[in-house]
């Protein structure tokens, strides 16, 4: 079993245990209950230069522990202060030490748009991202079929949620173009076994139309990563741990955006 593997069957254990305290129901009932979004976090992405997704994240599989002391809101706010467009937020407890708090706190704070970042297994998880706050979820082709793909596409709608719909490979770019996405993600990270290629994403650009919106997911460690990213004409990146790990959010932001 792969890690991937590993972290969709944990976090279907973790939806059981949600549904039985809060059910599917009455989840939805109140996701619907608050007004429908605007697809803000599609809107953000949509500019003139590259749009930066900047990323809340306590630890992973392949970095091991990023922040021991994690003051998510404080970091999210000097995200916003340095100039982020959006915001991701990692949620799954078990291999990324996220929780839904975080989410919650931070999108209650910061004006930009928030990812849900988590691996969306069932519909409950899109409800809970709406009660939380988030404005966007994160769909990854790798452990959803077509027919999951298109009713979590088709729940985000009804929502204004917006949907990052992650592709690793050619097929899987065709799948999420076939079910609907309107942004699409490559991650350079193989999340099979969490090794990186920064040319992953160059390798699958020619595959999305240009109408839609293209972010490239994971890996920049350093401004000459932004600039092959600019090149191959991606509208967004989603940068992480380069910028967790920075004291001064705003420099390390400048520098990789070429401002400093």
């Amino acid at each position: 079993m792969t890690i991937l593997e590993k972290i969709a069957a944990r976090t279907k254990l973790r939806v059981d245990e949600c549904k039985k305290k809060f059910s599917s129901d009455e989840l939805r009932q109140l996701a619907f209950s608050l007004p429908r979004g605007n697809f803000l976090f599609e809107a953000a992405l949509k500019k003139s230069d590259l749009a930066f997704i900047c990323e809340c994240k306590k630890a992973s599989p392949s970095k091991g522990l990023i922040a021991e002391n994690f003051p998510h809101v404080e970091i999210a706010k000097a995200y916003e202060a340095a100039g982020a467009d959006a915001i991701s937020v990692l949620t799954e407890p078990e291999f990324f030490l996220g929780d839904d708090k975080f989410l919650a706190e931070i999108s209650a704070q910061v004006s930009i748009p928030c990812l849900r970042k988590d691996f969306v297994v069932d519909e409950y998880m899109i409800h809970q991202a709406k009660i939380l706050g988030a404005e966007a979820v994160l769909l990854i082709c790798s452990i959803l079929d077509d027919e999951q793909l298109k009713k979590f596409l088709m729940t985000c709608d009804e929502l204004g949620l917006s949907a990052l719909v992650e592709a690793h490979d050619e097929i899987e770019i065709k799948r999420a173009l076939d079910c609907g996405a309107r942004i699409i993600g490559v991650n350079n990270r193989n999340l099979k076994d969490f090794s990186v290629d920064m040319d992953n994403a160059k390798k699958l650009r020619a595959l999305v139309p240009r109408e839609k919106i293209f972010v490239s997911e994971s890996g920049v460690k350093n401004p000459d990563d932004i600039k092959k990213i600019r090149r191959l004409g991606a509208d967004a990146v989603l940068v992480g741990e380069v910028l967790m790990r920075a004291v001064d959010k705003k420099s390390k932001l400048d520098e990789l955006r070429g401002h400093s």
